[in-house]
């Protein structure tokens, strides 16, 4: 009897090895959600008047924020060691921070969202001492709007002469964004240039970051993976990126909008925000 021509191959789950492996594209896996604050028993926190008093004034703001009106600022600086303690474990921190750089003054201004969306923390510091300290309720802090416009203001010389090695598109995809940014009028709907689905090289980027500028706002959302968000030197422009848990890009684009939404805190956002800082108050009072 002669040899059976085809081959025998085993099947079934186990059976079979892969000779290459795939590589995925890791995403994210975290999404940061609110954290109630850890509170000291009642007893412990008796007297603490000025905390109350300028948590009281951060609940009413955001109620004000959340239908509407403009935010405000709750300074700090004459609080008490204990009462800025309490109010320090109360905000803890968010997921999105920003900071601001003068360079000409050498003031750094130091953002950061509180556990309540929409609660903001700046510190101003000179020299590396802190001169200011205030918490500002909104849905961005107005720092960040005041900055992005101011360098806007400064004129940015155009490139001329020849391109560099293996720029190839960044040209047409400034001429578009130039022309939008022109056009834009506030309350129009962004409009979004996804580099990502684009053809461009990493010298098309380099040469389009270049000439679009940049400003002296940076923000940093943790949300979902990571999101950069800085201003360009042309006004209402922005740079967003996305990053994955792996510190990978997965999505590069160029905003021409007054502030990216995802740098924002939704009114949905402010009222839930209004009411977990209720709660908390509610404990306080039991002290």
């Amino acid at each position: 009897m002669k040899d059976f021509p085809i081959p025998v191959v085993a099947l079934g789950p186990g059976t079979q090895t892969e000779d290459e492996s795939l590589s995925y594209l890791s995403m994210p896996k975290d999404m940061d959600t609110y954290r109630a604050p850890m509170l000291p028993e009642p007893e412990e926190i008796a007297g603490r008047t000025q905390a109350r008093a300028v948590l009281t004034q951060v609940c009413d703001l955001l109620d004000a924020a959340a239908e509407g009106r403009s935010g405000a600022q709750v300074g700090l600086r004459g609080l008490s060691a204990d009462d800025l303690g309490l109010v320090n474990q109360v905000m803890g921190e968010g997921e999105a921070s920003a900071i601001v750089r003068d360079g000409t003054t050498g003031l750094e201004v130091r953002v950061q969202e509180s556990v309540f969306a929409g609660v903001w923390r700046l510190m101003s510091f000179k020299d590396g001492v802190c001169v200011d300290d205030a918490i500002e309720v909104g849905p961005v802090p107005a720092l960040l709007r005041t900055v992005a416009a101011e360098d806007a203001m400064v004129a940015y010389r155009p490139w001329s002469g020849a391109l560099p090695p293996n720029v190839q598109n960044a040209p047409l995809l400034l001429d578009e964004i130039r022309d939008q940014v022109s056009r834009w009028r506030p309350g129009q709907a962004p409009h979004v240039v996804n580099l990502t689905l684009l053809p461009v090289t990493p010298e098309d980027i380099g040469f389009l970051d270049h000439q679009l500028g940049t400003g002296r706002v940076l923000l940093l959302s943790r949300g979902y993976g990571n999101c950069r968000i800085s201003n360009t030197r042309h006004p209402n422009c922005w740079r967003v990126v996305y990053y994955n848990s792996m510190d990978a890009v997965i999505l590069n684009t160029v905003e021409v909008v007054d502030m990216p939404e995802v740098a924002m805190a939704a009114p949905e956002d402010l009222r839930d925000s209004h009411t977990r800082l209720a709660d908390v108050l509610g404990y306080l009072e039991q002290a």
